[in-house]
């Protein structure tokens, strides 16, 4: 050691460096606790789906002549703002017809006279899409039966041929259709009817089995009168009576693309033909509404807000915004958001419905908003899937 050499500024050094090594691991700690609360409040918010905009009730992966897009592109369109959706083709094949349109190839039941028939082979397609998947990617996804025809008491066997075939894939049955404009007329076979009881026994057996029920009935025919109770109204209600035991939503809240909001004033007639001074009021249907969420015999019924044909009555006004947002917030329960899209291009195209309610969503309760948009369909698709699977179980080698 070369003469003169203090030993001391390292004695300082070991002095300094056990001084500081204690402030040096506690800020370590601090780092990795921030980090472990910071990874588990992720972790927590994506379990429950805080952070995205909606879960979607309504989604068609393929169109009318069977062609869409892949289980994966959806996933890639739902990204960070769709947690889960369910999935579903469509029942109904387009017809080509050379006869009626040439060397046109229609894609879309109004763009030909040719008729609907129905396609069982998309069951099969959607579950193979949803079998592609990892387990972590169709944890996102709720596939549903549609490939049944409702008017055939064969209809049944159809759904129960399909989950024996495909067990861990599906969830509920829909969107299949009784009453809809402009496509009811066009399918071939029997027409679809509220009082077959071919229905009644999907329903039924979808109530046994768990299976969450999406159907679409026009509530009325299409331009009905202003002045007229909607004629499919009652037909409905003693349907969804007598299969209370079976999760329902109705999709569109009843509501088509020209079958619009019901209730105004009506004038009867007398014997002569001439109209009475004194008007009768037919109930809206905010109130018919209302009146089902209030009676228990209905408790097991919900209503989907989806299709951009459907978002347009809503929004339409400020009175007409406000008195939606009144029921929901009465019953947040009973209400889910779905897009209604089909096989979108792109994710500007996949959001824009969700968009188009946000008036809607701007005077909903945080509460409510939380359950319609994501809330409900959590719980709904969630119970479901743990009934369908048990049936699964107990029911395969049987």
């Amino acid at each position: 050691m070369p003469a003169g050499h203090n030993r001391k500024p390292l004695q300082q050094k070991n002095i300094d460096y056990m001084q500081i090594r204690p402030r040096v691991s506690f800020v370590f700690s601090l780092v990795f606790l921030f980090l472990f609360h910071f990874e588990y409040a992720f972790t927590q918010e994506e379990k429950s789906g805080n952070q995205y905009l909606f879960n979607d009730s309504h989604f068609h992966l393929t169109n009318y002549i069977q062609e869409g897009i892949s289980t994966q592109k959806l996933l890639e369109l739902m990204g960070n703002k769709v947690g889960r959706s369910t999935v579903f083709g469509i029942p109904l094949q387009q017809q080509w017809s050379y006869a009626n349109s040439g060397d046109f190839a229609p894609d879309y039941y109004l763009e030909t006279d040719a008729p609907l028939y129905y396609y069982s082979f998309t069951d099969a397609f959607i579950a193979m899409e949803y079998k592609s998947l990892t387990k972590k990617q169709q944890a996102r996804l709720d596939p549903m039966i549609t490939g049944f025809n409702p008017s055939d008491m064969y209809g049944v066997k159809h759904i129960e041929r399909v989950l024996r075939t495909f067990p861990g894939v599906f969830t509920g049955i829909g969107e299949f259709s009784i009453h809809k404009e402009f496509v009811s007329s066009k399918v071939s076979g029997e027409v679809a009817s509220l009082t077959n009881p071919a229905l009644d026994s999907i329903l039924n057996f979808s109530g046994k089995v768990g299976l969450v029920v999406i159907i679409h009935n026009d509530v009325n025919f299409p331009m009905a009168s202003d002045e007229m109770k909607p004629v499919y109204l009652d037909q409905m209600l003693d349907l969804l009576k007598r299969n209370s035991g079976t999760t329902i939503i109705w999709a569109h809240v009843g509501l088509g693309r020209i079958v619009r909001p019901f209730g105004r004033i009506v004038r009867p007639f007398s014997n002569d033909g001439a109209t009475t001074p004194s008007g009768v009021r037919l109930p809206s249907q905010v109130e018919v509404l209302e009146d089902i969420l209030q009676d228990p015999d209905l408790s097991h019924v919900y209503f989907d807000l989806s299709w951009d044909e459907v978002a347009k009555y809503i929004v339409a006004s400020e009175e007409s915004v406000e008195n939606t947002a009144k029921v929901i917030n009465r019953y947040p329960d009973r209400f889910l958001f779905g897009t209604d899209v089909v096989a979108p291009p792109s994710e500007d195209r996949y959001l824009a419905v969700y968009h188009m309610y946000q008036s809607l969503w701007d005077v909903l309760t945080p509460e409510a908003k939380e359950k319609v948009t994501k809330g409900n369909y959590s719980r709904l698709f969630d119970a479901a899937q743990e009934q369908v699977r048990a049936w699964e179980k107990a029911n395969l080698n049987k």
